[in-house]
Formats: C-alpha cells, sequence, structure tokens
C-alpha cells in the first residue's frame, strides 16, 4: 500500500466547520445571519475620492453582532439614487466592499464575515458594468454557448469588484406578454429556458461568482399579466412548465434560489412547504440557501396578522434568509411565543454559515483593490455585441426588400420615440451610462453611412412619445422625399424618465415606462401615437421598414400592416444601433428566432404554442386562429433546403437531416426538433420543443444534423404528482422560419 493510499483527509469539511460555529453563536448572531435588511446602496457616503461606511452598518453590528448579506452595494439606477458623481467607481467598488467586510470581523465576536449581493439580470447592474442585452433578446439567440459566453465576461468583472452572489432572472417561464417583466424571461417553453438557465448559472460559477436563481416558482404564470399575482394553476402546470428550469438551475449548481411573492394556488411560495421543502431540497436535492425576495416575508403580514408569524412562517416552510426585509427581526419573539423552535432557526442559519465557508470568505475575506474590473467594456470583449447581432429577428421581408443596397445612393429616413434614446434599448434594472460607450439607432446609421463614400444619406425626425396628432402629420409629411423610412418604435423600460419606486425596487409611478418591473399592459399596443405614425408612413406609399424595439410582445395586426419590414429587436442592448445598421445593409445575416409568440391582438391571450391538446386554441368567433408570429419564427436573407436521412424509431428517437443553403447569402439555420405525443395517461401538450441546433452555412454548403427526441419526453405526471414514463404513440416535426420543414410519426 503506497504512503498516499494511507493518508487520511481529516480538513473538516465547511458544513463541519459551520456546525461548530453555530454551536457558539447566540439568538440575536443568528438572526442577524438571517436578516438581509439593510440597503447596500445606502451602507456608504462618498465625497470625492473618499467614500465611508455609512451609519447602517455600524447599527446592524450593534444590533445582531454581524450581518448576515448586503444587497446591493455596487448597484446604481434611479431607484438607488446612485451615479458616477455619488456611486462606487473604480478602485472605490473594492475598496468599500473590503472596508465593510473588515469592519464586520474585527467589531464582532465570533468575526463572521458578509455575503455580498448583487443584481446581474443582462449584465453587471452597476456604474461601468459589461451589460448585455435583455434576456428575452439572448433567449433569441437560440445558442445557449453563445450566452453562456456572454455571461462568463459579466462573472469575471463581478468577480474582480468582490462580488459574491449575483441575482439573476433565469427561471420564469413568460406565460403572458403583458407581464412587465417579460423582458427577463428566457421565453415562453420551460425546455428554452431551462437550456439558457444552465448555461447562465455554468458560467457564473465557472468565473466564482455564486449565484441566486429567480424566481422560485410560477413567477411568469401570473393572472392577467400582473407581477407579482397569484399563480391559478394546478401542481401538474406548475411541474410541466415551470419547475424544469428550477430543476437545471439545481443541476448547474446554484448555490441559492429566491423564493418570490407570487401564491400558488393560494399558498404564498414562501410560506410553501410542499415547494420549498418537498420538490425544491426533497425531489430536485437542492442543498444551498433559500433567499426570499425582497419584502416577500413582510408581505405576507396580511395572511399572518404580524412580523413574528411571518418570519416563522417562513423559516418554517424552508426560507433561510431574508432580503431588505425588517420582518426576521421579530424571530426572537416567535421563539418566545412558541411559533417557530430553535431546530428551524438553526437549520437556517447552518446553510447560510456553510455558504460562506463554501465561498472561502472564513479564509479569504478580502479582494485586490484594483479598477481592473472597469476594463470589461464591449470593445475590449465583443461577446456583447456578437450576442446582440444573433438575438435580432426578422420577422416580415415583403419582396425581399432587405437587405438594401449599399452601392447605391439612397436616402434614408428614420423616426420614431426609439430612434435615437439609448435607454429605450436597455431595459430595466439598467445603470446609468457614459456618452461613447454605447450606439442608439440614429448613431448607428449615421456611422454606418458615414463609412460609404456618400452613397448613403440618413434623414432623422424626431418623434416625441407624448406625440400629438398634427405631429404624426408633421414626422410623416417630412419624410416625403426619403427613399425608405425606418420606423424605430415600441416599448422602454427607461427608469430615468420621471419614473417611481416602492420599497422593494418595483415602479409605482411608471413615467414613460410601459414594461419593466411592476408597469403591465391590458392592451399589448404601442405607447402614444406610434401606431398611428406607422399608419400614416404606409399610407405616404413609402416602403416602411419597422424596428421593433420591446421587452415584451406587442399587439401586430396594425403594425404589421402598415410595414413592408419588420426586424424585431428586444431591447438590444449598447451596440443595438451599429448591429442593426449593418443588418438592415446585410453586412450581417439575421440569426433570430422568436421565443415568444406575437399575438394578432392581445384578446387572443393566452397565445403560447404549447397548449394542451383538449381544445380548439384561440378560437373566436371574430377573428382567425393564428397569432400573427408563432414561437420560433425567424426569417433570414437567403434559402433552405431540409432532406431527411433518418427518422426516428423506439430503437433510436434521433432524427437525422442534411441542410442546404440554396441561396445567394451566408446565413443561420435553426433546425428546431418539436414532438406531440398523440397518446398518454393525462392530456398532452398541443407540441413542446425537445431539441434545437444552430448553424451558420454559405451559400451552397450543406451540414448533416442529428437531433434527438430526449427520454424526458416520456414523461408525464400521473394523478398522485409522480413523474412516470409512458411509452406511446408521437409525432415530430423539425421546423424553421415559421415552417415545418420534415415530420413523422413513431412509436416511443
Amino acid at each position: 500500500m503506497s504512503r498516499n493510499e494511507n493518508f487520511v483527509n481529516n480538513t473538516p469539511s465547511p458544513e463541519e466547520r459551520a456546525r461548530e460555529l453555530l454551536g457558539k453563536m447566540t439568538l440575536p448572531e443568528k438572526i442577524g445571519q438571517i436578516s438581509q435588511s439593510i440597503y447596500g446602496f445606502y451602507c456608504y457616503d462618498r465625497d470625492g475620492d473618499t467614500v465611508r461606511i455609512g451609519k447602517d452598518v455600524i447599527e446592524e453590528v450593534e444590533k445582531f453582532g454581524g450581518i448576515g448579506g448586503i444587497y446591493g452595494l455596487f448597484r446604481a439606477d434611479p431607484w438607488s439614487g446612485r451615479t458616477f458623481e455619488t456611486g462606487l467607481i473604480g478602485t472605490l467598488a473594492p475598496k468599500l466592499r473590503n472596508d465593510i467586510q473588515r469592519y464586520v470581523i474585527e467589531n464582532t465576536r465570533l468575526g463572521i464575515p458578509v455575503l455580498f449581493s448583487n443584481e446581474c439580470p443582462h449584465g453587471t447592474m452597476t456604474l461601468g458594468g459589461y451589460m448585455l442585452p435583455v434576456n428575452l433578446a439572448s433567449a433569441c439567440t437560440f445558442s445557449p454557448s453563445l450566452v453562456q459566453k456572454a455571461f462568463t465576461v459579466c462573472a469575471r468583472q463581478m468577480k474582480e469588484m468582490g462580488l459574491d452572489i449575483a441575482l439573476v432572472s433565469i427561471m420564469d417561464v413568460l406565460r403572458d406578454p403583458r407581464w412587465g417583466r417579460s423582458e427577463e424571461s428566457f421565453g415562453e417553453d420551460p425546455f428554452l429556458v431551462s437550456t439558457m438557465c444552465r448555461s447562465v448559472v455554468t458560467a457564473l460559477r465557472s468565473e466564482g461568482v455564486g449565484v441566486c436563481a429567480k424566481h422560485f416558482a410560477a413567477h411568469g404564470e401570473t393572472n392577467g399579466g400582473i407581477n407579482s399575482s397569484p399563480a391559478n394553476i394546478g401542481e401538474r402546470e406548475l411541474r410541466e412548465i415551470h419547475i424544469p428550469p428550477a430543476k437545471a438551475a439545481v443541476e448547474a449548481g446554484a448555490e441559492t434560489f429566491m423564493a418570490t411573492y407570487n401564491e400558488i394556488d393560494g399558498v404564498y411560495c414562501c410560506a410553501n412547504s410542499h415547494l420549498l421543502r418537498d420538490i425544491l431540497r426533497d425531489e430536485l436535492g437542492f442543498k444551498g440557501v433559500v433567499m426570499a425576495d425582497a419584502l416577500a416575508i413582510e408581505s405576507m403580514n396580511d395572511m399572518t396578522g404580524g412580523d413574528a408569524s411571518s418570519s416563522a412562517l417562513a423559516i418554517r416552510s424552508g426560507v433561510d434568509m431574508g432580503l431588505l426585509d425588517k420582518s426576521v427581526e421579530a424571530l426572537d419573539q416567535a421563539i418566545e411565543n412558541g411559533e417557530i423552535s430553535m431546530e428551524y432557526i438553526d437549520e437556517a442559519v447552518l446553510r447560510i454559515l456553510t455558504l460562506k465557508y463554501e465561498r472561502g470568505l472564513f479564509d479569504n475575506p478580502y479582494v485586490p483593490e484594483n479598477d481592473h474590473w472597469t476594463t470589461y467594456t464591449k470593445e475590449n470583449d465583443p461577446t456583447s455585441v456578437q450576442l446582440t447581432e444573433e438575438a435580432m429577428v426578422l420577422l416580415k421581408n415583403e419582396g425581399d426588400i432587405l437587405p438594401l443596397d449599399k452601392s447605391k445612393k439612397i436616402t434614408v429616413g428614420i423616426t420614431g420615440p426609439s430612434a435615437d434614446h439609448i435607454y429605450r434599448q436597455m431595459g430595466d434594472y439598467t445603470p446609468p451610462l457614459l456618452p461613447g460607450t454605447y450606439s442608439t439607432i440614429l448613431s448607428g446609421l449615421k456611422d454606418y453611412a458615414d463609412k460609404t463614400d456618400g452613397n448613403i444619406t440618413v434623414k432623422y425626425v424626431p418623434f416625441a412619445l407624448d406625440a400629438k396628432a398634427e405631429d404624426v402629420t408633421a414626422a410623416a409629411k417630412a419624410l416625403a422625399d426619403v427613399d425608405i423610412v425606418i420606423a424605430a418604435v415600441g416599448g422602454s423600460s427607461d427608469r430615468f424618465a420621471n419614473s417611481k419606486t416602492n420599497a422593494n425596487g418595483q415602479v409605482s409611478d411608471h413615467g414613460e415606462m410601459d414594461c419593466g418591473e411592476g408597469v403591465d399592459s391590458s392592451t399589448l399596443r404601442l405607447p402614444g401615437k406610434q401606431t398611428d405614425l406607422l399608419t400614416e408612413l404606409k399610407a405616404l406609399g413609402k416602403t416602411v421598414v419597422t424596428l421593433l424595439i420591446a421587452g415584451r410582445p406587442y399587439e401586430m395586426n396594425v403594425i404589421d400592416a402598415a410595414s413592408d419590414a419588420i426586424v424585431a429587436a428586444f431591447y438590444p442592448g449598447l451596440s443595438g444601433g451599429d448591429v442593426f445598421a449593418r443588418l438592415l445593409f446585410g453586412d450581417i445575416a439575421p440569426a433570430g428566432r422568436l421565443p415568444v409568440t406575437l399575438p394578432d391582438r392581445a384578446c387572443q391571450i393566452p397565445t403560447y404554442y404549447n397548449p394542451k391538446r383538449s381544445y380548439r386554441v384561440m378560437h373566436y368567433s371574430e377573428s382567425h386562429e393564428a397569432p400573427r408570429y408563432a414561437f420560433g419564427h425567424g426569417l433570414t436573407y437567403t434559402e433552405f433546403k431540409y432532406k431527411l436521412t433518418a427518422a426516428p424509431t423506439s430503437e433510436d428517437p434521433t432524427v437525422t437531416f442534411e441542410i442546404k443553403n440554396v441561396g445567394k447569402r451566408t446565413a443561420y439555420a435553426v433546425p428546431q426538433l418539436y414532438f406531440s405525443r398523440r397518446s398518454g395517461i393525462v392530456t398532452a401538450r398541443k407540441k413542446e420543443l425537445c431539441a434545437f441546433d444552430k448553424l451558420l452555412l454559405a451559400p451552397g454548403e450543406s451540414r448533416t444534423v442529428a437531433l434527438t427526441i430526449p427520454e424526458s419526453a416520456l414523461i408525464q405526471i400521473d394523478h398522485s404528482m409522480k413523474s412516470v414514463a409512458v411509452h406511446g404513440r408521437f409525432e415530430w416535426f423539425v421546423c424553421d422560419n415559421g415552417k415545418n420543414r420534415l415530420s413523422g410519426k413513431t412509436e416511443l
């Protein structure tokens, strides 16, 4: 036997170290770990190049002998009030983080370090943060590898800043486009959302940043599209649609989960032990920390009657840590009242301490105090630009008017409220931006025109969101002499435009916003006079290319009728203008596919592509039965030919086929494999995505693709809510560009 084989590793595990520390703690110290109640962006004062720890930190340390976590130390936006003049820039960010950490460690009995968390919904939400298109845009790429690469850059930046946990919206399945947080979702399909979710978690953890996966669960279901409203669904729908992304997050190693505000079938998520304990922990195997959403525990007071009862109920149900919520401070009262035992509190604290040991905070509590994190820009790392390039979706292209021919002289007119407004390109949860770090649609077109030897002339006609009827007519007349009109229309999640927020950061007065957290829509119509503008431009006989910049789907009937071509760009980010100009003139190929259905009218909702087979979908007497643009739709500047090589069988459920580019331009093919169950023990869905690929093909090039119907396609949720494999008859479809390319039947 070798010496190495005789060696026994006696180093205690993180949980063992946490358990030993737990035994030394008083009740106030334990409550202090469960708490994450102070607002990080209020934790400091800045005077020029000097930052000082604020009184909130000092008071919290004195009260509880420690701090469990601090949320939003680096956050900068209208809610936080932090700007480039008042927020954390350069070396100030890691220095303040270290100063707070040092103060807590050196001024408490046990020296337990702080866990720092911050938002990363579509990039690092801080001054100088590496920003991406919103998740709904990223999902349009149908490229989980590219999404993973982009979030890896974000992770590197956050790691250098000293961030421990990134709060990322990656599990919400979008079931009602009226929901203002549609932009945060990866779409309406659980398979696509799960795939992207896995990529994001993998990316962040690969660089040493922990993940708080949110929201758990069914936050995207909503009631009428209202944020945080009840999910009026049964457990089977919960398991079929909303649990798969959570399963993916657990498998990818997410360290924390966020229990959200909403209720499911009458039970708050933060009070749902079946959800948090039976499903998340026992079934999915999650071992980490469950964090409540901001003020979610306190919001249960209308049911429980007070802070002590709400906090006791949440901890008993499986919540481990609060967020911006003072309710957990009443846990001592809850113990006195007999509403909770110390066993539950110890369970929560043990998980929090274990996470801190796993993250190495006890052994290496500080980070280097440099400003290298500020070098993460789209110029230094163009992954975010590539993400924008592959995210724009060509919805319509009548007569192949796109791409425009840049070798000929052309005057391009541009108008619309989104033509020259960067924050209308960025989405909610966006920090302040510096001039020179972005391109608007107008500046992107002008910069492109400047490089074409005078062939392209750009004429800009401003059009405000509060335009009157006479302004519509004036704008249309001003564009009468151009060859083609670009109408940059859509919505806004711009918190910088006179919005106001509640204590949990949700928008209470939306200003010019028509999308974003707390900004839900009853109509899905373009705000203001934008549809009137499109209609009048078309009535002039102009060729109208509509650039739809949005955070959610809109009613498409009027938009479609008034447009010769439509490009959908779900908040495309900092490079939106440059990318759109290159797509317009054919320098890059349209690569996006819709991750969500675009309805003809809002009255058709729900319009998601995968309803149950048990009824006729969207069958109304006064309208047609189809949405305007379906999930997976997206055109290219070329044509593809599909040829079946091998059909799936029960022995080998793989579809093998050849794709050939038979057009004249290089373009992306995005073959999507769907199945439809035709026999089983409960009602099945009309159609379900189960695999996809993405290929860049030159003219004349062909590739062989193999997509497999996974074993999970056999799973149904039986009458006792158990997942069982049910063999039977299936139909399968290979689709792209909104068309069925191949199809067949099989037994599985």
